[in-house]
């Protein structure tokens, strides 16, 4: 890397910094998801924007190949790797056993019915000209499947967190449906990008070593590989959730070593290095991780913890997102039908099958409908789907686009109506009337906004 070559990759991470952050704080004035306004300061220097009104300085500041793009790449995985670390890490709080029921309901009408429909939109429509250049049929169906059943843990945790809900029997259901959902769509992720990255890495990994080859023995591979790992991941939560039952008269001790965040960002680059190893996409290592290390940190975040969620914070999440709207193409690579299309279809679907699934469990219409505004969020997690896909030549640039758009949509909708709900009063009648037993009272709505 020579001198100009840092000199572009300074500048252009300060400027996209910058960006990220004064238009995420722009979104939260307004009370809307902060993701959006860090896409959206990425997007001004973009082809969408800059590309159009300065094509040379856009082609300057950001070359499009090059060691400062290779470094700009490299700071995106980054980001992405500490996103779902942090995701991970905040999911101790949300299970409840007297919600398992519903939750069990929700979660599976509400994701297998979704990716059905995916599947075969996929299949009935001709969706060869979206796929990307490593054509690979089966790993575009189930990203596309799995998109359309997504739902955003960091986003709509943050707009229930702002609302002041976010200690209601309402919101642990909503997060810990989207966790269910999660884990078992990254999974599958994981056997769409590995699938896809088949013979593009050179003979690198435990596939090429094991000599698998392409088609249905690359997916029974990477299928079987993510498996083990998650039911590993479950094995060290459960230790874990054990230890810390185990010590609960001693609830300032966790159970986890107090490790400093030398030894966190090892675990977390050693586990992110051993998934890339197996063919596992690192998000999903890093996200377990996250898991791991939040199971077992006991009822209060330690020192390490907070400084690796800051810098994630700070730096590297935000630009992870301004990058993101850096890719977007609204001039050349944006189809009004197919994004109009696909978003009605993939909110219709989400929505009526989340609806669905709570009528089933006992909710009421108001309380169902909220339910389902609320997991129609894709946010994070679907950007993050989108940028692996592209990244890995799933999608094509159009669809790249589509994806991130309805993502951006689903999530500013999910805003929008559950602050109105919360007016209304929907939102605490939701949670007062979810079956459980009657020990369990929520937290009053106002008591979060009130501490902060």
């Amino acid at each position: 890397m020579g001198q100009e070559d840092l000199f572009h990759v300074l500048i252009s991470l300060a400027l996209l910094l910058a960006a990220a952050h004064a238009a995420g704080r722009l979104f939260i004035r307004f009370r809307l998801p902060r993701v959006i306004g860090e896409i959206g300061g990425g997007l001004l220097f973009g082809p969408s924007l800059l590309g159009a009104v300065a094509p040379g300085a856009q082609a300057w500041l950001f070359p499009p190949a090059g060691p400062a793009t290779v470094s700009l790449q490299l700071f995106s995985q980054l980001g992405a790797i500490l996103l779902m670390f942090m995701a991970g890490s905040e999911m101790r709080s949300v299970f409840r056993r007297q919600d398992a029921p519903a939750v069990t309901v929700i979660a599976v009408v509400g994701m297998v019915l979704p990716f059905l429909f995916g599947g075969l939109l996929v299949t009935a429509a001709d969706a060869e000209p979206f796929y990307g250049a490593a054509h690979e049929a089966t790993a575009f169906t189930l990203v596309i499947a799995s998109f359309v059943a997504v739902t955003s843990i960091p986003v709509i945790s943050r707009i229930m967190l702002d609302l002041g809900i976010i200690r209601t029997a309402f919101a642990r259901v909503v997060l810990s449906v989207a966790v269910v959902e999660d884990v078992v769509l990254n999974v599958l992720l994981s056997v769409a990008l590995g699938m896809a990255d088949h013979g593009s890495a050179d003979g690198f990994g435990a596939a090429a070593l094991l000599g698998v080859g392409a088609g249905g023995e690359s997916a029974a591979y990477h299928a079987t590989v993510s498996v083990l790992f998650l039911a590993l991941v479950a094995l060290v939560g459960r230790r874990l959730g054990a230890g810390r039952a185990a010590a609960a008269d001693r609830p300032r001790r966790p159970v986890l070593p107090s490790a400093g965040v030398p030894v966190l960002l090892l675990l977390l680059l050693a586990v992110a290095g051993l998934c890339t190893f197996l063919g596992i996409t690192p998000v999903f290592g890093a996200f377990a991780v996250g898991l791991c290390v939040g199971f077992g940190s006991g009822d209060d975040d330690s020192p390490a913890l907070r400084t690796v969620r800051g810098l994630g914070d700070g730096l590297f999440v935000p630009v992870y997102f301004a990058l993101v709207g850096l890719k977007l193409d609204l001039v050349s690579h944006f189809s009004p039908a197919l994004v109009t299309g696909f978003l009605v279809l993939a909110c219709a679907v989400k929505a009526l099958s989340v609806y669905g699934g709570a009528r089933l469990v006992g909710h009421p219409r108001s309380g169902a409908v909220n339910l389902a505004v609320a997991l129609n969020a894709r946010g994070g997690p679907g950007i993050l789907m989108a940028t692996l896909a592209y990244d890995a030549r799933i999608v094509s640039s159009e669809m790249f686009t589509t994806l991130v758009l309805t993502a951006i949509v689903t999530s500013l909708l999910a805003g929008i109506w559950l602050e109105r709900a919360r007016s209304r009063g929907d939102l605490l009648g939701s949670a007062q009337r979810l079956p459980r037993p009657a020990a369990d009272a929520p937290v009053a709505v106002g008591s979060e906004p009130e501490r902060r």
